[in-house]
């Protein structure tokens, strides 16, 4: 018998400064059985991070072909793929060709991804952006959280401020381009 997705609930009080977004989102995140906390926690703060009209989950990890997090249109067009980790070239490649735009949450550095992905043949690479989210706030966040939870998120001047449980986690985003200039 197949396991089923653990459902979180996650409630997040959303005050991104750099964006001038100021939401009060209630999400319900399904997690994959071979789906790590690390990477619930980083496609949640994508999410909250990206907001915006039609953004949504995808089907995730049980479906190769998608984001973890997209932005459709009204007629079922890709605008924004949201892709967290470190996806192969490949991927990245369909992802550029399918949406108009390309965003990675990836684990600490940027330069790390784009290290492994050099030389490799992606289309409109130079258009791909990169957040790197350090690994060790992921992890507190990830510990801090549980199947309800209350998430106050602030984004101001490129840090990231995440209260959970009472306890407040602190890390700076790196946002950087696929390709430097």
């Amino acid at each position: 018998m197949a396991l089923g997705a653990t459902i979180y609930h996650i409630e997040i009080a959303l005050s991104d400064t750099d964006r001038g977004v100021y939401e009060a989102l209630d999400l319900r995140v399904a997690q994959h059985p071979s789906e790590t906390m690390r990477y619930l926690v980083t496609r949640t703060l994508a999410y909250a991070l990206l907001h915006e009209e039609g953004i949504a989950f995808s089907k995730g990890l049980s479906t190769a072909t998608e984001p973890a997090v997209w932005v459709r249109e009204g007629d079922g067009r890709v605008r924004v793929w949201i892709d967290v980790g470190s996806p192969s070239a490949e991927r990245l490649h369909r992802a550029s060709k399918a949406s108009g735009r390309v965003v990675v949450f990836t684990y600490d550095s940027p330069s790390k991804l784009r290290l492994a992905l050099e030389g490799e043949r992606i289309h409109r690479a130079e258009h791909i952006e990169l957040v790197g989210v350090p690994t060790a706030l992921l992890d507190a966040i990830a510990e801090a959280t549980g199947r309800h939870s209350n998430w106050e998120l602030v984004h101001t001047g490129g840090e990231l401020f995440v209260t959970v449980g009472g306890t407040t986690h602190q890390g700076a985003l790196v946002r950087e381009p696929l390709l430097a200039s």
